[in-house]
């Protein structure tokens, strides 16, 4: 496939794209306020956000698209108080994201449940802080309380560090797989094996 530039069109459909991705990040958000969930979002994101990301692949046709995504999700994490991290991840993840599914030609089914993992790893970034320095990150978040504190600090050991970035990745391949069976009409008519 010729590279060939983006387009206006192709840049309206990473905002629009970017931004029902963004909602659905939103919503599960909202259940950070349960501890164990906190922990959750990092598999429960990929996952419910694997359909609108699928449905986004299969309007990508070139270069570029999915990195901008990624970087606009790490600048929307940074916009609403999560910190630049989400955005450094993204930067690497987005740029990987982007290779892979133009390894496949933009059409390869198996290269956007790939891509959907690779891409998904961005939510890993948001938990980063929790890993570096656990009572910095609280000291500007207390009127979550002591409690809530008590219990994330707990949830936190260093460990599960590695365990969170490959929820991440998992819950991107389990939400690319059932994105794109759920839009099984879609990926047949943009021509997507």
């Amino acid at each position: 496939m010729k590279h060939e530039k983006l387009k206006g069109k192709d840049l309206i459909n990473v905002g629009i794209f970017t931004a029902i991705y963004f909602v659905v990040v939103f919503a599960v958000a909202m259940l950070g306020y349960i501890p164990i969930l906190m922990v959750l979002m990092c598999i429960l994101v990929p996952i419910l956000g694997g359909i609108p990301f699928m449905l986004f692949l299969t309007k990508v046709k070139r270069f570029g698209m999915i990195w901008i995504m990624s970087i606009l999700m790490g600048l929307l994490m940074l916009l609403t108080g999560m910190g630049y991290y989400a955005l450094l991840v993204g930067l690497i993840t987005g740029g990987l994201a982007e290779l892979c599914y133009k390894s496949g030609g933009y059409r390869s089914g198996a290269k956007a449940i790939l891509t959907s993992g690779i891409f998904s790893i961005w939510v890993w970034g948001n938990y980063i802080p929790f890993f570096i320095n656990i009572e910095k990150y609280f000291s500007t978040r207390q009127e979550f309380g002591q409690a809530y504190i008590d219990a994330m600090t707990a949830l936190m050991p260093m460990w599960m560090c590695p365990i969170l970035l490959a929820s991440a990745f998992a819950g991107g391949l389990i939400g690319g797989v059932a994105g794109k069976a759920l839009l099984k009409k879609h990926f047949v008519k943009a021509g997507i094996a």
